[in-house]
C-alpha cells in the first residue's frame, strides 16, 4: 500500500506577487484590519479559497511578520484557513512553534473570531493578543459556512491563558466583504454544513 507521507501549501500567485508592495509595519490595529479586509476580499474574488485573512504583526512596533489567506480550495486541504497559514508562516519565519518564546509580544489580526479549528490552532501558538473585527452568527448567515461549536466564553478562554483580545476592529468593513462572498456565485466549502440533532 502507497500512502502520503507529507503534504504543502503555500500562499497564492497574487499575494506573493503583492508582497514586496507590503508596508514593513502597520502602526495602528485599524492600519492592520484594512489590509486584512483587504486581502480577504481579493482572495475570494481570485478563487483559493473563504473570504479570509489574517497578519500576524510585533504588538508594540507594527512589523509584519507573516501574512496568509484562506486557502482552502487552492490547496484542497480543509484545515488551511488564514489563522492557521499566517500563524504558520510565522513560526517557520522565527524557527520556532511558540511564537510567544524569548518575550516576544506578536499579535494575530483575523477578520472574524476563529472557528472552532483556529480557536484552538491561535490559543497554542504562543501569540499574545487577537484583535478579530467581529464575532457571532453574522458571518455564518451572510456567507453560509459553519464555523463550528465555538463556546460562548471563547474570549475570556484567551484572556484566561495570557492572551488578550480586541474586538469590533473595522467591524463594518469586514462584514461588507462577507455580504459581498454570500452574494456571489461561489463555493461554500462545508463537508457536511452543520448538523442537527
Amino acid at each position: 500500500m502507497t500512502v502520503t507521507t507529507d503534504f504543502s501549501a503555500s500562499l497564492p500567485e497574487w499575494l506573493l506577487a503583492e508582497l514586496p508592495t507590503l508596508p514593513e509595519a502597520l502602526a495602528s490595529r485599524e492600519e492592520r484590519m484594512d489590509l486584512v479586509n483587504a486581502l480577504a476580499d481579493r482572495n475570494w474574488r481570485e478563487g483559493n479559497g473563504g473570504p479570509f485573512a489574517a497578519i500576524v504583526v510585533d504588538a508594540d512596533t507594527g512589523a509584519l511578520i507573516s501574512v496568509g489567506v484562506n486557502v482552502v480550495l487552492s490547496s484542497g486541504i480543509s484545515a488551511m484557513h488564514a489563522e492557521v497559514t499566517a500563524l504558520s508562516l510565522a513560526q517557520r519565519r522565527l524557527g520556532r512553534w511558540d511564537l510567544g518564546a524569548e518575550g516576544a509580544r506578536l499579535e494575530l489580526i483575523v477578520n472574524w473570531r476563529p472557528c472552532v479549528m483556529c480557536y484552538g490552532a491561535t490559543m497554542w501558538s504562543g501569540i499574545r493578543s487577537l484583535v478579530v473585527a467581529g464575532e457571532g452568527p453574522l458571518l455564518e448567515e451572510l456567507t453560509g459556512f459553519d464555523e463550528g461549536p465555538v463556546v460562548s466564553d471563547w474570549a475570556e478562554q484567551f484572556e484566561r491563558r495570557g492572551i488578550t483580545v480586541t474586538r469590533g476592529v473595522r467591524h463594518d468593513e469586514a462584514v461588507a466583504v462577507f455580504r459581498a462572498y454570500g452574494d456571489a456565485d461561489v463555493v461554500v466549502y462545508n463537508a457536511r454544513g452543520a448538523v442537527e440533532v
